[in-house]
């Protein structure tokens, strides 16, 4: 018998930099994500060309967590596109974790499971990610976003308004956190570079005020803490380029009224929020590609024949 697992990908509301730390994000999974079909095989065969070797720091992880030795076959399709920003490395990794777990009759806890992808991302890229792309992939719910505290563990979810839509606008500027400053970034937090470390002092009382902005209703109170977040990541922690900073205006000139960059940065993608009733026109006069993205359920399986379950 077949079985799929489908993983979202997500987009960072607020939070950025800040997962590696023990901080505050607050993501949101998305429709578009990452499918793996696959059966029980004697080894890890998968049809994902690049996919290898975080595939490989998968099973090495969950191995040592004590999965049976079960390979599978396995074929992946993904409408969630890599480089925008967008969490793909992490969707991929949980759904090769996921279907490893399934062959082999192998159970982890959502936090446990995104901790074990982290650590193979890591071990892959030698990118020191924090957690912030798998639990949202694992975690997420429809209609809401996910406040996570990467320090604690803790988790709760933010009911998101109806009339907002959120939109993904793509600067074209393609990146590889490991290519990136990315690891020098965390380096320059640790060793307690005073710019570094304002960012995330400053960004995690953002995830907090906009949490409040949320459960009260004042989505308008949410363009001023876009827009802080975006000048400290742009000038406090130096991740953002000029084209994403250009992608910004121009989403808020088309209509928006909160937009900052989201992701790792370095370029990527920018998230804008806009009343429904704008969403085209600022996906049509921001002058790049983007996506009305909806706050999605997290990770799915699927066996043959059977209606869906979470993962």
């Amino acid at each position: 018998m077949t079985t799929s697992v489908r993983a979202p990908g997500r987009v960072n509301l607020i939070g950025e930099h800040t997962d590696y730390s023990g901080g505050l994000v607050l993501p949101v999974a998305i429709q578009l994500g990452i499918t793996l079909t696959f059966e029980p095989a004697g080894r890890l065969e998968l049809e994902a060309p690049g996919g290898e070797r975080y595939a490989a720091a998968v099973w090495d992880e969950l191995t040592a967590l004590g999965r049976p030795d079960v390979g599978l076959r396995g074929r992946v399709d993904a409408d969630l596109p890599q480089g925008a920003g967008l969490g793909s490395s992490g969707a991929f990794e949980v759904t090769v974790a996921l279907a490893l777990c399934e062959v082999a009759g192998f159970e982890l806890e959502p936090l446990q499971l995104a901790q074990a992808c982290q650590r193979a991302e890591r071990r892959a890229v030698g990118v020191p990610s924090g957690i912030l792309d798998q639990a949202a992939s694992l975690l997420g719910r429809a209609g809401q976003a996910l406040l996570l505290d990467c320090g604690k563990f803790e988790h709760r979810w933010v009911p998101l308004p109806e009339d907002v839509a959120i939109l993904v606008l793509d600067s074209g500027e393609r990146h590889s956190l490991e290519a990136s400053g990315y690891g020098d970034r965390r380096r320059e937090l640790e060793d307690g570079d005073p710019r570094r470390v304002r960012h995330v002092e400053t960004e995690n009382a953002r995830v907090r005020e906009a949490v409040a902005a949320l459960e009260r209703g004042d989505v308008a109170a949410l363009g001023p803490i876009f827009a802080a977040s975006h000048a400290s990541l742009r000038d406090d922690y130096e991740v953002s380029t000029p084209a994403l900073d250009a992608v910004v205006a121009a989403a808020l000139a088309a209509g928006a009224f909160a937009a900052r960059m989201t992701g790792g940065g370095f370029g990527g993608s920018i998230v804008a929020l806009a009343d429904a009733g704008r969403a085209n026109d600022v996906l049509m006069g921001a002058g790049v590609p983007g996506w009305l993205v909806r706050p999605s359920d997290g990770a799915i399986r699927r066996r043959t024949g059977s209606t869906p379950d979470r993962a």
